[in-house]
C-alpha cells in the first residue's frame, strides 16, 4: 500500500511542470527540512521544471538552512501540482493559495485527523516527515537526485523532531537514513552550530526558567513565559517556545509544558511528555500533534489553569495504572 502511494506521488510529480511545496504555519525544523529538501531534490532531478516553496511566514530558528519564494498571484497556482509537507489539518498550511492547485498530494506523519489530498501518503509512527522524505529518496534513488543542500535539510529535521534521535519513533531505519544523508555531504559542525549554540541572553533566560519554572502536585513542570519576559531577554516567540525543551530531564515530571503569550494576548501552548499520550489533551485546547509533542492555544489563565488541571489528572491516572517511569 504504502509503495503504491509513493509511486502515485512520483508519476504525478513527472506529470507535472509545475510544482509547488507548502508546509505549517510557525514552521519548525521538519516543516522547513522536509519541503526545502524536497524542493532540492526535484531540482537537482528535474532541472527542466518549476519547483517553488511559497508559503506565507518563515523561522528565525532554521533561516539558514533554506530560502523560500516570494509570494505570487493566483493565476500561478491553478496549473499546479501542490505538495503539503508536515501538515495535519489545511487551516495549519502556512500559504491558503494550495487550495487553487490543480490537484494536491499530502504527505504528514502527524495523527490523521483530516483527509485533504487527492493522493495522501501519512504514516504516524515515522519519527519526522523529514524521514519519510529520505526514505521516498531511498526508494527511487535510481531515478531521484541528491545533493548535499538536500541531505542536510532533511538531516536537520530528522534531528529536530526526533529530540536527537532519543524518541520512541526512532527506528533502525530512521538511523539507517540519516546515515545515507550524512553519505552525501551533511557538515554536522556547522549545521549544529547553527541549531545548538546560544546567544548570551538566551543562557541567562534558560537560567531564569528554572527559578521560575512549577510543578503540580502530580508532576507537571510548566512555565509561562509573558512578553515583558520575551523584551526583557530580547527573546523572539520561537525563542520563547524553545523553552519547553528545558524543563524534560525533571524525575517524576512526565509531562511539560510551556505557555508563551503572543502579541495578539492568545498563548501558545507547547506539551511534551515521556510515555503520556498527550495528543488528545492538545486538541481539546485547539490542537494537536504527536503522542508525546504537540502544541494548542489557550486564551487567558481561566483556560492555562483549565489545562493544566486536565494534563495533572492524565498524569495522575497514567502512575497509578503504570510502573517503570522515572
Amino acid at each position: 500500500m504504502k509503495l503504491e502511494q509513493m509511486q502515485a506521488i512520483l508519476a504525478k510529480i513527472k506529470e507535472y511542470q509545475r510544482i509547488i511545496i507548502f508546509r505549517h504555519k510557525r514552521p519548525d525544523g521538519d516543516a522547513v527540512g522536509s519541503t526545502g529538501g524536497l524542493r532540492a531534490i526535484l531540482r537537482r532531478t528535474y532541472p527542466e521544471k518549476e519547483i517553488y516553496l511559497i508559503n506565507n511566514d518563515f523561522s528565525d530558528y532554521v533561516s539558514f538552512l533554506i530560502e523560500e519564494e516570494p509570494q505570487m498571484p493566483d493565476a500561478f497556482y491553478r496549473e499546479a501540482l501542490g505538495i503539503v509537507i508536515d501538515t495535519a489539518t489545511t487551516e495549519r498550511i502556512s500559504n491558503p493559495k494550495f487550495a487553487l492547485c490543480r490537484e494536491l498530494v499530502k504527505i504528514d506523519h502527524h495523527i490523521e485527523v483530516q483527509s485533504y489530498g487527492d493522493y495522501e501518503w501519512v504514516e504516524e509512527e515515522k519519527s519526522s516527515s523529514c524521514e519519510m522524505i529520505a526514505e521516498f529518496y531511498h526508494t527511487f534513488r535510481d531515478e531521484l537526485q541528491m545533493d548535499a543542500e538536500a541531505a542536510t535539510a532533511i538531516y536537520t529535521g530528522m534531528v529536530t523532531d526526533s529530540g536527537r534521535f532519543r524518541i520512541d519513533a526512532v527506528t533502525g531505519d530512521t538511523m539507517r537514513y540519516a546515515g545515507m544523508l550524512l553519505d552525501h555531504g551533511v557538515d554536522t559542525q556547522h549545521l549544529y552550530a547553527h541549531l545548538y549554540m546560544k546567544e548570551f541572553n538566551t543562557l541567562k533566560f534558560q537560567a531564569y526558567v528554572y527559578k521560575k519554572m512549577q510543578i503540580t502536585p502530580n508532576g507537571v513542570a510548566y512555565l509561562y513565559v509573558d512578553r515583558a519576559m520575551q523584551k526583557k531577554f530580547g527573546l523572539t516567540v520561537e525563542q520563547a517556545s524553545a523553552s519547553v525543551s528545558y524543563m524534560d530531564s525533571i524525575k517524576n515530571s512526565l509531562i511539560w509544558i510551556a505557555f508563551i503569550e503572543n502579541a495578539d494576548r492568545s498563548i501558545r501552548v507547547r506539551l511534551r511528555s515521556r510515555f503520556v499520550t498527550i495528543s488528545d489533551l492538545a486538541e481539546k485546547y485547539r490542537g494537536g500533534g504527536h503522542a508525546c509533542a504537540s502544541g494548542a492555544t489557550v486564551y487567558g489563565k481561566k483556560e492555562i489553569r483549565a489545562l493544566l488541571a486536565d494534563a495533572d489528572a492524565l498524569l495522575k491516572e497514567y502512575k497509578e495504572q503504570h510502573e517503570g517511569w522515572l
